[in-house]
């Protein structure tokens, strides 16, 4: 197992700056997500832990040893990427035990790593098939096993999920999360999926534009986005962003976002004039129109089993539709008027120009 620092890494192709004074400690046994949109660098991070590209600046260390200059294969690292990358004329005996026979591991020992890896992934009854006999998930966990046998220091996983259907999706990240706690070995893992990230790992570091913007644990990011952008990136359905006026009367705060009057006791008093305010979907229940809150009209219906996304158009509002998440106990029609109820207790403000929370 391994711990791994970052110290202040950049990474310029040419004459564009793809990762930016990145510091990151990712601690012993700990599975950390990197999380953003493409091209926000993840993948680049990625390969500078791993050796395939080299920092323009500054030094990165596992457990404590500068391995900045130090080649990939005496890192002592396993990746696990996108595209499988097995051998296709062996079998998937033959691909688990080829980097064992590289490391020069004996072959009783390396017959009892393959057999336990194999049933642990539940791939013991593919082992005499080649690839082009396996489906996608069955060719992922293979990849994955290729990896686990080696017993690395830590392991880099490069969005290897994302060639799978969803169904797969979810049982494979299901079986990654239970392989992580079992090894207990340090895993850096890669995605642009947000969901994927949440439930995946014990931190999550957000990056955009080659800067990494927070890392915590998952339910913090959800609850307390450092910016305008974390705020909108995490959770599903995406956070509502409204442009609000803020005003303070007889000790308590109010926030005019066109029809939609929020009064907010809990918020201090010093908010700046223009604010943008976020909502998320889950924070919003809707009421009889007319009732004292703001009114609107129900545009789109998506509904997702247990519960429906409604898209809603306030009257008055020249913003873009508001999202409602409701139950599918109280189902609502298209062109339904509705009445809107905030959670005041639920807010996360951003400031207009910057995009920095408002504590």
């Amino acid at each position: 197992m391994a711990s791994i620092q970052l110290d202040h890494i950049e990474k310029r192709f040419g004459g564009r700056t793809v990762v930016r004074d990145l510091t990151l400690d990712i601690a012993d046994g700990e599975l950390l997500v990197l999380v953003g949109p493409s091209g926000s660098g993840k993948s680049t991070v990625l390969r500078l832990i791993a050796g395939l590209e080299s920092p323009d600046a500054g030094r990165i260390r596992i457990n404590g040893e500068d391995v900045t200059d130090i080649a990939p294969q005496q890192r002592d690292l396993a990746m696990v990427f996108q595209h499988y990358a097995l051998y296709p004329h062996m079998t998937v005996r033959e691909n688990l035990l080829f980097g064992l026979r590289m490391r020069q591991i004996s072959a009783a020992e390396s017959a009892e790593r393959v057999d336990a890896v194999a049933q642990s992934l539940g791939i013991d009854a593919l082992l005499d098939r080649r690839p082009a006999q396996l489906s996608g998930g069955e060719r992922q966990r293979v990849a994955l096993g290729r990896a686990v046998v080696r017993e690395p220091r830590a392991f880099l996983l490069d969005e290897p999920l994302s060639n799978l259907d969803p169904r797969l999706r979810g049982s494979t990240r299901a079986e990654l999360a239970l392989l992580h706690r079992r090894l207990g070995t340090t895993m850096v893992y890669v995605t642009h999926d947000q969901e994927e990230a949440m439930t995946l790992g014990s931190r999550v570091a957000v990056m955009q534009s080659g800067a990494l913007v927070q890392v915590a644990p998952p339910m913090a990011l959800y609850t307390s986005p450092a910016n305008r952008f974390v705020g909108e990136f995490i959770g599903s359905p995406a956070m509502n962003l409204l442009t609000c006026r803020a005003s303070h009367q007889d000790g308590v705060v109010s926030l005019a976002c066109g029809p939609l009057t929020i009064a907010a006791p809990t918020l201090a008093a010093d908010l700046p004039g223009s604010v943008v305010v976020g909502v998320r979907p889950h924070d919003i229940t809707l009421t009889a129109p007319d009732s004292g809150g703001a009114n609107g009209r129900v545009e789109v219906v998506e509904s997702l089993g247990s519960a429906s996304l409604l898209h809603v158009a306030l009257e008055g509002l020249a913003q873009p539709l508001v999202r409602v998440m409701i139950s599918d106990e109280a189902p609502v029609t298209l062109d339904a008027r509705v009445g809107l109820h905030v959670r005041h207790d639920r807010l996360h403000l951003f400031d207009s120009t910057t995009g920095a929370r408002l504590h």
